[in-house]
């Protein structure tokens, strides 16, 4: 589907808008909107799994999203799908991350538990309608304006906190804050409630894709996980064991074991890696590999799914081998780095700062942005200057977290 494809009810924008002079179709004008967004430049300077700080090769936000971007655009073509509103949704599905990753995002749930929590998802959304300052309306700021499917396209989560059912790895997922729900209603005036669209299934996809194999690369070159130690037998059931616990025992033990064979069998697949010029290029043919796997094969499975007109329909099959293969290189990377005993500190520590950083910029006033500060003094609530002080957090940078909470508390955590 390319744009003309689409009905025009999804190409409104909340604030009609003429159209520019080019003759961009309105989802490139979106996807444009967001590659100059504030939001994602501050990406390069956010943790994707490692610090930007621990060395040049490892992504940060900015670089995962462009390549999430890169997959998702290349299956979207594939599937005959509007490629820019796909390409629009991936480099806009981490916008809404606050520092030091996922382990920030936890971080600022708990400090924020009073007032709806905290979700990198609804906060995106939050960035796209109300924090990029590009349409503002007899005061009240709109964001970026975008479509109504672009909206859609990001909402990987279509429901508010109070529809959320049960626990997803990570915690609770929902796509909206309270105060954010009139552009979501009318963004998904038409959807069918908690259905995703294709987009959004592509979108999802192909930051699983992404993120699964990058930072298991990432983690071999920064040696966080010894190559040798997964070529030997004498691991492989800690190995899964590992997979299932991240995976919240979703997946059949025998399983795991078989997709942990299939990815060793490739033919890239590494015996050992000491950083040399040749390891480094068959790593890479190992990730670009897998990538070419897993997205070839959803291809084969969704190969008629642009015969559908409904979007709310073209649910992606993704194989269960596909799913399997991701889950293991994700479980792989979270045994080795992210629940190592010897990193919890560290993790703690990047959490006791953020949350000493929300209480002492909510008591002083002190380290907003401009635009958080706007919503920080016209605030008619405690709740919502608490909501203003979470958007503030949430746009910082690492290096900006850790330089604010020397200023205003003069010490390290």
């Amino acid at each position: 589907m390319n744009q003309e494809q689409y009905p025009e009810f999804v190409t409104e924008r909340f604030v009609n808008q003429n159209s520019s002079r080019s003759k961009r179709s309105e989802f490139a004008r979106d996807r444009a909107r967001v590659l100059h967004s504030s939001a994602l430049r501050r990406l390069s300077a956010k943790t994707q799994v490692l610090s930007p700080e621990s060395g040049d090769f490892a992504r940060t936000r900015l670089t995962h999203s462009l390549e999430v971007a890169q997959v998702g655009r290349e299956l979207a073509i594939m599937l005959g799908i509007d490629a820019d509103l796909v390409d629009m949704a991936c480099l806009s599905h981490d916008l809404g991350h606050p520092p030091f990753g996922h382990n920030g995002e936890s971080a600022l749930n708990f400090w924020a538990a009073d007032i709806g929590g905290f979700e990198g998802n609804a906060q995106t959304f939050r960035i796209l309608t109300r924090l990029e300052q590009k349409v503002i309306v007899e005061g009240v700021s709109r964001g970026l304006n975008l479509t109504r499917a672009s909206l859609d396209a990001v909402s990987k989560y279509p429901w508010r906190l109070s529809e959320a059912s049960g626990y997803i790895a990570g915690g609770v997922k929902f796509g909206v804050y309270e105060d954010d729900l009139e552009v979501f209603q009318w963004a998904r005036a038409e959807a069918p409630s908690g259905e995703k669209v294709i987009e959004a299934e592509i979108m999802d996809f192909s930051d699983d894709v992404a993120y699964s194999v990058h930072d298991f690369e990432d983690a071999i070159v920064e040696k966080f996980i010894d190559v040798e130690i997964l070529n030997g037998d004498s691991i492989i059931d800690q190995l899964i064991t590992g997979v299932l616990d991240w995976s919240e025992s979703k997946l059949e033990r025998e399983n795991v074991y078989q997709a942990i064979q299939r990815i060793r069998s490739n033919e890239f697949w590494i015996s050992g890696f000491d950083g040399s010029r040749e390891n480094l290029a068959q790593l890479k043919n190992l990730t670009s590999d897998l990538i070419g796997s897993f997205v070839t094969r959803v291809y084969e499975a969704n190969i008629n799914i642009a015969l559908q007109n409904d979007r709310y329909k073209k649910n992606l099959i993704v194989p269960s081998e596909v799913s399997e293969e991701i889950a293991v290189l994700k479980g792989l990377v979270a045994t080795f780095l992210m629940t190592s005993d010897d990193r919890q500190y560290y993790y703690q520590a990047q959490r006791e700062l953020l949350i000493e950083l929300a209480d002492a910029i909510y008591d002083s006033g002190i380290g907003f942005d401009r635009v958080t500060q706007y919503y920080f003094d016209n605030a008619k609530s405690p709740e919502a200057k608490k909501r203003a002080v979470v958007d503030c957090v949430a746009n910082m940078t690492d290096a900006h977290a850790h330089a604010l909470h020397r200023e205003i508390l003069g010490t390290e955590v």
